[in-house]
């Protein structure tokens, strides 16, 4: 049996699953928080620390398990700048500091248009190309520093290989660096003064290499341990139904972010305003998707409550019309500019949390309508545990709501750049509640308020 170590790096957490083929099962998991550093010289990414973490449980599961082969995923948004060297030529910077804002006036005379990117303008870092804009401008001698940019997945890939690329899912996450039409760079890279230093992309299931001596000798693992490109964390989601669906259906990647894609569905006029993009798939190919930080919204309304709803708090938010409007994280999501608020104070933390999931339910089903979303529905990660979600999104979604049965999400899906896939994973249909017509009712209270 064949096991793929998956570097799962997310916005929250940094984690090392241990894939076996055939089940797609995580036999083994380890996680650390991504904690961001203060500084200086800024926020930045821990990654010495994820280096060592990954190298110490690489070692154990291969002592436990074995490991044939390995692949990295991680959030978007992100680069890693190297030296002639090899070394860091500047930390990481984190993506949700405010400091590319400083510039964005200078930026936005640089970057492409829209039509060219399909890259929608965001806050602080959330455009690679404003991150890079900022680095260069404000960081003493980056510039001339500066020899190497490889997107996120493919720095990891580069530690263990020594083989540098780049990932054309990353590229095409809201970089502003890449055309997802003409499969190519955009003309950012050119006024930024960095074509030459971003490393060649490539399609995320290639073998990057090979795993370098030194670290074999240190994890046990064999010089011949094959590492793929690797993959952007949604894209990573989305892999699996793109390799065994025919027809239009869209997957709904939920994490710290909540990622709506298309494929096959109609191609609307995309509005950038409200956070709409198009992302690049792990054939290559463009793919309408929305966004907004469901997680993060979900863990800031919920302050660490951990009661389950019951049907008087469902009752409750009904019968009082309690509703949360958008939007609990300002600045990205289709409604960026409106400020959250209640329409009455939940008299419970069960009604709370039904009112909270219904409205990542509803903010879902806006980003599925702004990107011509057609066919089934499948749902992944964890608000494919929350029935009150699924419930709010099947009485508004009429072609149909899906959960997994099978292993999903990002680690599986980037264990198949490694094993590859003949079928989707089995889904199962989420059947549309007795609320149905009670709840369409309170999503056109919803939707008129917004």
């Amino acid at each position: 049996m064949k096991h793929v170590a998956v570097i799962d790096i997310g916005k929250t957490n940094a984690k090392l699953a241990l894939v076996e083929d055939g089940s797609l099962q995580e036999i083994a998991v380890v996680t650390r928080p991504n904690t961001v550093l203060a500084g200086p010289p800024y926020p930045h990414f821990d990654l010495e620390g994820h280096w060592d973490f990954l190298i110490r449980n690489l070692a154990a599961f291969h002592a436990q398990h074995g490991v044939d082969a390995i692949s990295v995923t991680t959030h978007g948004a992100s680069a890693v700048l190297l030296d002639a060297k090899g070394a860091l030529a500047t930390p990481m910077l984190d993506y949700e500091h405010g400091g590319p804002d400083d510039l964005a006036q200078d930026y936005d005379a640089l970057r492409p248009a829209f039509a060219q990117t399909g890259s929608a303008r965001l806050p602080h870092g959330l455009n690679l190309g404003a991150q890079l804009h900022w680095l260069l401008e404000t960081q003493a001698g980056l510039s001339d520093r500066l020899a190497h940019v490889l997107t996120y997945p493919q720095y990891w890939g580069w530690r263990l290989t020594g083989q540098m690329a780049c990932d054309v899912c990353s590229l095409g996450c809201h970089t502003d660096l890449w055309d997802p039409w003409r499969a190519q760079f955009s003309d950012l890279a050119d006024r930024l003064g960095i074509a030459g230093k971003i490393a060649p992309p490539q399609r995320p299931d290639a073998v990057l290499g090979h795993l370098l001596p030194d670290l074999a000798a240190a994890t046990g693992l064999s010089p011949d341990t094959p590492v793929t490109v690797g993959i952007h964390d949604s894209n990573a989601s989305l892999y699996p139904h793109v390799l065994g669906r025919d027809g239009a259906f869209s997957v709904v990647s939920t994490g710290t972010w909540v990622v709506a894609m298309a494929v096959g569905g109609e191609t609307p006029a995309l509005d950038p305003t409200r956070d709409v993009l198009v992302n690049v798939n792990a054939l290559g190919a463009p793919v309408p998707s929305a966004r907004f930080m469901g997680g993060r919204e979900f863990e800031v309304i919920r302050a660490g409550s951990t009661v389950q709803p019951d049907d008087s708090d469902r009752h409750m938010v009904l019968d009082r019309d309690i509703a949360l409007l958008p939007t609990v994280e300002p600045g990205s999501g289709p409604f960026p500019t409106h400020q959250m608020r209640w329409t009455a104070e939940p008299g419970t933390d069960g009604a709370r949390l039904v009112a909270l999931s219904w409205y990542l339910a509803l903010m879902t089903h806006t980003c599925l309508g702004l990107i011509g979303a057609r066919g089934p529905v499948i749902v992944e990660g964890p608000f494919a545990r929350n029935l009150d979600y699924l419930d709010m999104l099947s009485s508004l979604w009429p072609e149909g709501i899906e959960i997994a049965t099978s292993a999903t999400g990002t680690s599986v899906g980037a264990a198949l750049l490694s094993l590859g896939a003949v079928t989707a994973p089995a889904t199962r249909a989420v059947r549309r509640p007795d609320t149905a017509q009670v709840l369409t009712a309170y999503a056109k209270r919803w939707q008129q308020r917004t």
